[in-house]
């Protein structure tokens, strides 16, 4: 779900280029406009059979749902460091729902950290909301008649547990992700082979759900943020399918390539080029991994992890790294070891390597997990958490962790007969 360092030098960039220029020329708009008052149809000849039949099943099933809750307030819940994927779908559904006359509010418990998720809220006015963890047991959630997860399965909110105490129904679960438990919801549209939840969202316009207007600068900057969501999830499409493209050949007729570029010209801050530096000193290279612990991590910079991640696995001679380091949340005095892997390589699934590698909590719930060439993991640390006033003992808790973790990754990275038990 990360994969955020992007640029605008591929390919995508004569969309830009066509869109922005048909859009400047008056006499081309109008031109236009029949085609545009045809588009519901004529999109859903873009989708992919197999995939166009699915969703013209999950759309109605999706209708029926948001009929029967017609009036309601729904809390978008995404996770704790939502990332564009997750941000620009949820402002789709908050679009949707207001057709049924719906209200909902896009929260998370985390924080926005990495450069281009900033950007992309302050350009473009994404209703996004931060509920602080201090506060979240002091807010009345009562007025939510519902809740939905998008670019998750709560299992990487800390809005869950408050969420199922309170007994708040579950409307939707939407994610492109594995399954990682059953969570009873009215609907449900899980797709793991799916690159994006942004396909998965366009596939939703495409067929009618929700009917852009180019005149609409809301839909703009919303088609906008779709874009750039579906670009980070792809690694700028050089890992898109054809329902990718096809997402990104309709978004292409209303997104505003300019304020695209805008958020993609996001500098990176001077805290997550030290982490990459960090990981660049610390980092063992073995077996083509290149492996990097990066000590101690304020709560608000956990996106600097993913960031060198992608950093690393761009040196010659390595497909696969892994970043992992301790974040400090000073709000709660709770530290838990993140960490993030990045490959190239075809025959790696990240998914089943940091499961193997990590394994399950008491509760049988995996410590992390991924997709195609991209996966992170997220471990408490429980009573070891905290209390870092001794240099001394901070020093020898992290030397502890990163030993850990290294022997945990090296048992697959370098096993006896020399071939990685997960391929």
């Amino acid at each position: 779900m990360h994969l955020n360092s992007l640029t605008v030098q591929d390919g995508s960039s004569a969309l830009m280029m066509d869109s922005a220029e048909v859009s400047s020329d008056p006499a081309s708009a109008d031109l236009l406009e029949p085609r545009e008052r045809a588009m519901p149809n004529f999109s859903r000849g873009l989708l992919p059979p197999q995939a166009g039949q699915l969703t013209e099943q999950k759309v109605e099933a999706l209708r029926r749902v948001l009929e029967r809750h017609r009036g309601d307030r729904h809390l978008v819940a995404l996770q704790d460091f939502p990332d564009p994927d997750a941000l620009s779908c949820a402002w789709v559904y908050k679009l949707v729902a207001q057709q049924y006359e719906i209200r909902t509010d896009i929260v998370y418990a985390g924080a926005l950290s990495h450069q281009e998720n900033i950007a992309l809220v302050r350009l473009t006015g994404l209703p996004a909301q931060r509920w602080m963890p201090p506060t979240l047991r002091e807010r009345d959630l009562s007025v939510y008649q519902g809740c939905v997860f998008i670019d998750n399965q709560g299992t990487t909110t800390q809005l869950t547990p408050l969420i199922q105490q309170l007994n708040i129904p579950i409307i939707a679960v939407i994610d492109h992700h594995t399954a990682q438990g059953e969570m009873k919801a009215e609907f449900v549209d899980l797709r793991p082979h799916t690159r994006a939840t942004s396909t998965i969202f366009t596939q939703y316009l495409q067929v009618g759900l929700l009917q852009l207007d180019s005149g609409n600068t809301e839909h703009v900057k919303c088609a906008t943020a779709l874009m750039h969501g579906l670009r980070s999830d792809t690694n700028r499409l050089m890992q898109a399918q054809e329902e990718d493209f096809l997402a990104a050949a309709y978004l292409s007729r209303f997104y505003d390539a300019q304020l695209l570029n805008s958020v993609l010209q996001a500098s990176r801050s001077k805290r997550v080029m030290d982490v990459i530096e960090r990981s660049l000193r610390n980092r063992v290279l073995q077996n083509n991994f290149s492996i990097a612990g990066v000590g101690y991590l304020r709560y608000d910079d956990r996106d600097a992890i993913p960031q060198a991640a992608d950093f690393l696995v761009t040196e010659e001679n390595v497909h696969t790294a892994v970043v992992y380091g301790i974040v400090h949340d000073e709000d709660e005095d709770l530290e838990v070891v993140i960490g993030s892997l990045r490959t190239s390589k075809i025959t790696l699934d990240p998914d089943e390597f940091i499961k193997e590698a990590f394994g399950q909590d008491s509760q049988g719930r995996f410590f992390g997990g991924g997709r195609s060439m991209a996966g992170g993991f997220e471990i408490p640390m429980g009573f070891l958490s905290g209390f870092n006033e001794s240099p001394e003992y901070t020093r020898m808790k992290w030397e502890v962790f990163d030993a850990q973790v290294k022997q945990k990754l090296f048992r697959l990275v370098n096993p006896e007969n020399g071939v990685i038990s997960t391929i």
